[in-house]
């Protein structure tokens, strides 16, 4: 019967197209040839195929409704992922271009170990850590806890994960966030480029993504203290739990280093030039495009008033911080300075992660501009002490992310206190991690590469082969 009515309604269809295309004389002949040609599409194969959809999606149970909004969520979780990823590449191109070429090499493996270290340690400890779903060793402080397991056990394929504010799978959620998790490596890596040893800074980047980043995440994301608070702490995307989190280590980091040889003289200070500006600007606009995932993907589902929303305002502010940037390196500097700009256009980003779902459009705009003025003068004030940062990154992400975390509470909703609470508690937490863990590598088998070693290039020294071949 149900066979029967399709093809009628197919008939029908194709009756109605045959009049029109005839100017309104309808044959007997051309229904028979339509009717035909319908019979030899394979009826019998499109009602077997809606029968596979129709029990795939009653197989969902009470949530069956819903099946097909969890399915785009789900899709635009994973691409939300893969564009995170791609940052990755961003923060390589960058920081590559904006060192020396000696060094290349070397920051490209760097920025190669830790994706593949950071993936690996967040399945073995760090999602159950960043999320100890009530295991805590010292209740809503630390709770590091073992590996993942088959993570579609208590949801099935639709709400049973986390329902309509959390529309994925477990492994969704998983591989989304451990995109996140080694962007504060990379963070330290830019910061510490051109003068760091391959093997402390491997065992380095290892401790802080299973272990520090993932505790101090599980303070707000894993509903720990700052997510318990009257007024919980806000923070969207991560201006302070993933970029503050990566911008305070890297202060510590580089304390403990130095800065690079010849970089602060007597006579003043003495540029070090990145070698590849096109390749810094390829980087930045990587990182753009994968900030789309960073902050959209962090809706959680692909809820379109939302969504569009964070899309708006982060592109906006990163725009705004781009202008910013430009305009006060003119005053400051008397000239254009490209990466003060490209670092401007980061700047707006990292100023609007916090709270790109909760603020105006035009508040985005404020809040981005501010981030890019701030990073100017943040840059020449660590050059000024003395602190060596080849690509700004302690500005950047450390500086700025404290900007934009407060900045949610002056243009959105979120409690001042609460937020000032949280920026001290991540960025004291990381500091300290940081400081530890670097301080006893330093003793045990240091932390500097030789300044003969230096002097000749890391990818020489340490790897035994050039970027370039001239």
């Amino acid at each position: 019967m149900k066979k029967s009515k399709l093809l009628l309604a197919l008939v029908g269809i194709a009756s109605a197209w045959t009049l029109l295309q005839s100017g309104g004389v309808l044959h007997a002949q051309e229904v028979a040839e339509a009717a035909e040609v319908i019979a030899e599409t394979g009826v019998e194969e499109v009602d077997e195929n809606k029968a596979d959809y129709d029990a795939l999606v009653a197989g969902q149970g009470d949530a069956a409704y819903a099946f097909d909004f969890f399915t785009t969520s789900m899709l635009w979780t994973v691409i939300a992922a893969a564009m995170v990823f791609i940052m990755h590449l961003g923060f390589a191109t960058l920081e590559a271009g904006l060192t020396q070429k000696k060094n290349t090499v070397n920051i490209l493996f760097k920025n190669v170990w830790i994706i593949c270290v950071g993936l690996l340690t967040y399945a073995a400890v760090g999602f159950n850590t960043h999320y100890p779903c009530g295991s805590w060793q010292i209740t809503n402080i630390l709770g590091i806890n073992g590996p993942i397991g088959d993570l579609n056990a208590d949801g099935g394929d639709t709400f049973g994960y986390g329902g309509v504010s959390l529309c994925m799978t477990g492994f969704g959620d998983f591989i989304f966030q451990a995109m996140f998790a080694a962007t504060a490596a990379t963070i330290v890596s830019g910061a510490v480029a051109e003068r760091v040893k391959l093997g402390a800074f491997m065992i380095y980047s290892t401790l802080l993504v299973a272990f520090g980043y993932t505790i101090a995440g599980s303070w707000h994301w894993g509903e720990g203290f700052l997510n318990k608070m009257e007024v919980p702490f806000y923070d969207f995307a991560g201006s302070t739990v993933v970029h503050g989190f990566g911008g305070a280590a890297a202060l510590a980091a580089v304390i403990l280093l130095g800065a690079r040889k010849g970089k602060y003289t007597k006579d003043g200070i003495k540029p070090i030039l990145g070698h590849s500006m096109p390749l810094a600007t390829v980087g930045v606009f990587l990182l753009f495009f994968g900030w789309f995932g960073f902050n959209g993907g962090s809706v959680l589902s692909a809820n379109p008033g939302p969504l569009g929303l964070v899309f708006t305002t982060t592109a906006l502010a990163a725009a705004a911080g781009g202008v910013a940037s430009i305009l006060t390196a003119m005053l400051v500097l008397k000239k254009p300075d490209l990466s003060m700009a490209l670092n401007g256009l980061l700047a707006g980003l990292v100023s609007i992660t916090a709270g790109a779902d909760a603020v105006s459009v035009w508040s985005s705009v404020i809040m981005g501009a501010i981030g890019g003025v701030i990073v100017v003068f943040s840059i020449l004030f660590f050059d000024k002490i003395r602190i060596d940062d080849p690509v700004g990154a302690i500005s950047v992400h450390g500086v700025v992310g404290i900007w934009g975390t407060i900045a949610v509470a002056l243009f959105g909703e979120a409690s001042l206190m609460s937020q000032i609470i949280g920026v001290v508690a991540v960025y004291a937490f990381a500091f300290v991690f940081s400081f530890v863990v670097f301080l006893v590598i330093k003793m045990v088998m240091g932390i500097r590469v030789t300044e003969e070693e230096e002097y000749a290039g890391l990818d020489v020294a340490e790897h035994g082969v050039p970027a370039y071949n001239d």
